[in-house]
């Protein structure tokens, strides 16, 4: 059953939040795009269309698992909720099976945490989010990319903005462990 926009309705709407374009690719800052790319091809959604100012890929998590919508926005990232805010109306998604995987300096690198809703901790893309989805209630995969050891707020960004300083079999942990941490949200296996 196809409605607005196109789509049918979703179970969850997960969106990955990092910056388009090359010089963002293998960056900290975009670890919420790795880990929407790894959900997508896990759960064989295929090759993501442009949709919602974003790449979009839709289909069910596992067969006969939940229908999910996986979104990795083409804004920005302080601009992302421009991108998630449709897309989740479109799919008349409720604000608690809205899934936000992002970077998160306040965790060391390679910790993981779910949660529900919480401060912004200063991180655009979420207050982009909030801005356009009327709350910050929504679920969060938090990855730890750690921080410099500096609150300047020049070397923060150019610690988030620049390359891993870990390895890629390191990083691909990391993006594996927290693509199961999402998964499980959404299987319903754990509560966030």
């Amino acid at each position: 059953m196809k409605l607005f926009g196109g789509v049918a309705p979703a179970d969850w709407l997960v969106v990955g939040l990092g910056n388009p374009g090359s010089r963002y690719e293998g960056t900290p800052h975009n670890v919420g795009f790795e880990v929407a790319r790894a959900l997508i091809e896990r759960w064989g959604l295929g090759e993501p269309k442009k949709k919602f100012n974003g790449l979009l890929a839709d289909g069910r998590a596992n067969p006969g698992g939940p229908r999910v919508a996986v979104l990795l926005p083409q804004t920005f990232m302080n601009e992302s909720g421009k991108s998630a805010g449709p897309a989740r109306g479109a799919f008349k998604v409720d604000l608690d099976h809205v899934l936000v995987v992002h970077d998160e300096i306040d965790l060391p690198y390679g910790e993981i945490r779910t949660r529900v809703g919480g401060g912004l901790a200063g991180h655009n893309g979420l207050k982009s989010l909030k801005a356009q989805l009327g709350s910050p209630d929504f679920v969060r995969v938090r990855v730890g990319v750690g921080r410099p050891d500096s609150t300047d707020s020049e070397l923060v960004a150019a610690h988030v903005l620049g390359k891993w300083k870990q390895s890629p079999a390191e990083v691909r942990d990391l993006v594996d462990r927290a693509r199961d941490a999402a998964e499980r949200i959404v299987l319903g296996e754990v509560a966030p």
